[in-house]
């Protein structure tokens, strides 16, 4: 039987994507008592399958979305500050196509997107010549002028656990592998409130209480929306599938490329990994989106507008990894699926007079999840009791507190304090963890001590530390989202991974027994 008195929250969220991380972040820091459940892992959906950019969105000038352009930007001042160890400034070559947009219409584009926003940390844009320059490196010679601007990438999966880990910091309780069954209103005897039915890892049920619930379930927000209301909402979601491709570096240079297309849609070609280049995306509408998979459609598309640009031409047998994730975007009535705004929109389900509300969020970027929190909890606010004023844009994230000089001194420092590990070793913890690398490496005199080497800089230590703090439990927890390790493994280091995961996550859940 369910406790009389369940735990009770002033805040449920649904989905520990990128969106929900960042609501449980900003209303813990504010006092609110805060659950976040999510059903499989964190970053699992969407939020793991981005073009890793934290961008204002260059190509959404031309829908006229300069409201979102503009917040954009100005976010990506905020998180380039707060995450300075998985974010990082990425210059932009745009070849010049004439053809496709005339050179007024470019310049007039950036001179927009350097000034629509509050630009302190990247420099602006400006006009190059291609034909042997660094910047024309790997394009066909035709390709003679172009146009730079600046932007920024991120690993995009760890900025989600980096949010959910400061929640937790901060007083939040968070179930991961936990689903929502069943919520309904009732009436306490502190006013109206949701019972919550959820289902735990082990299959059991757990019932919990909240006077808020906020719905950021991503792909399935218009299911648990109308599952908690118990009609169908009126509103839809669009689901837009974006697949990318992953191959061998293409050009030396730490510049990424912005390709035209004669669809008028553009495709990014970005350094990836040291070793690697992430071309994508793709936009199509589907109906089934579960499990999305990249089609041959697909690969042929990005090869094909890839091979226009490249001088070396790329082929299928190139590509070594493809990914493909569903953008749950606020159906607008748009026919065209890159037209579809990717604004977040908010739907307020107030039930009867005095009932407790859900918040239902459609849509939403990356880019501006922080701010979307905010405007999420002053829509809420009403029905919350009194918060702290709002914290999190000068906030930095676990591990961004790095010393001056960036993360090229935390790793000096680093390598100063571990002088027998390998700097390509340091190097990868630092990316993945930033100041936060000293919980692994202890007081470990050697490789040794991080017990065994999975290969690409993956060890003992770092598994179990991820099983430890960072909900890790399963071979893929870790090897593509809390590192991207797997990408240069083989079959049998992979597995060997996930047996490792396995018995770290058994020997915990006995211990806690």
């Amino acid at each position: 039987m369910p406790p009389a008195n369940p735990p009770q929250y002033d805040l449920l969220v649904i989905g520990g994507g990128i969106n929900g991380a960042g609501i449980a972040r900003d209303a813990a820091g504010r006092g609110l008592r805060v659950l976040i459940v999510e059903q499989g892992d964190l970053a699992a959906a969407t939020s793991q399958w981005s073009t890793k950019l934290i961008h204002g969105g260059l190509r959404y000038l031309e829908q006229f979305e300069f409201r979102l352009v503009r917040e954009s930007l100005a976010e990506r001042e905020v998180v380039l500050h707060q995450a300075p160890h998985i974010v990082e400034p990425l210059a932009f070559v745009l070849p010049h196509e004439p053809h496709l947009r005339p050179a007024w219409m470019l310049r007039a584009g950036l001179f927009l997107y350097d000034h629509l926003g509050k630009r302190e940390t990247l420099p602006g844009s400006f006009g190059v010549e291609l034909a042997g320059t660094k910047w024309g490196a790997g394009l066909k010679p035709q390709f003679r002028k172009g146009f730079v601007y600046s932007d920024a990438r991120v690993d995009d999966a760890r900025l989600v656990v980096f949010n959910v880990m400061d929640a937790r910091e901060r007083g939040a309780d968070v179930r991961v592998r936990t689903k929502l069954v069943a919520a309904r209103r009732e009436r306490g005897a502190s006013g109206p409130l949701w019972r919550a039915t959820l289902a735990a890892p082990d299959g059991a049920s757990v019932e919990v209480t909240a006077k808020v619930i906020v719905n950021v379930a991503g792909p399935w927000v218009k299911q648990v929306r109308d599952a908690i209301n118990g009609t169908p909402s009126r509103e839809n979601v669009r689901h837009v599938k974006g697949s990318h491709i992953v191959v061998p570096r293409v050009h030396a240079g730490d510049h990424a490329y912005i390709l035209q297309n004669a669809d008028k849609r553009i495709v990014f070609v970005i350094p990836y990994q040291d070793y690697y280049t992430l071309i994508g995306t793709t936009d199509v509408p589907v109906d089934a989106f579960e499990h999305p998979a990249i089609t041959p459609e697909e690969i042929d598309y990005l090869l094909q507008l890839a091979n226009t640009y490249l001088a070396q031409p790329l082929a299928k047998k190139d590509v070594v990894w493809t990914f493909s994730g569903i953008r749950p975007l606020y159906d607008d009535g748009s026919s065209d699926p890159s037209s579809i705004t990717r604004d977040y929109v908010f739907k307020l389900d107030a039930g009867e007079s005095g009932d407790a509300p859900a918040l239902s969020i459609y849509g939403g970027k990356i880019t501006t999840y922080r701010k979307l929190a905010e405007h999420a909890l002053d829509e809420i606010a009403a029905y919350l009791p009194p918060m702290r004023p709002t914290w999190t844009k000068q906030a930095t994230l676990p591990g961004g507190d790095l010393p001056a000089g960036g993360l090229a001194a935390w790793l000096a420092e680093l390598a100063h304090r571990y002088p027998a590990f390998p700097m390509e070793l340091l190097r990868g913890l630092v990316r993945r963890h930033g100041t936060r690398v000293t919980a692994i490496l202890g007081d470990a005199k050697g490789s040794a001590a991080l017990g065994e080497d999975f290969g690409h800089g993956l060890t003992a230590a770092e598994i179990d530390y991820l099983v430890r703090e960072e909900w890790a439990r399963t071979g893929d927890d870790v090897l593509w989202r809390r590192t991207k390790c797997g990408l240069g493994m083989t079959d049998a280091q992979r597995a060997r991974v996930a047996a490792y995961v396995a018995a770290c996550v058994a020997k915990a859940v006995a211990t806690a027994a």
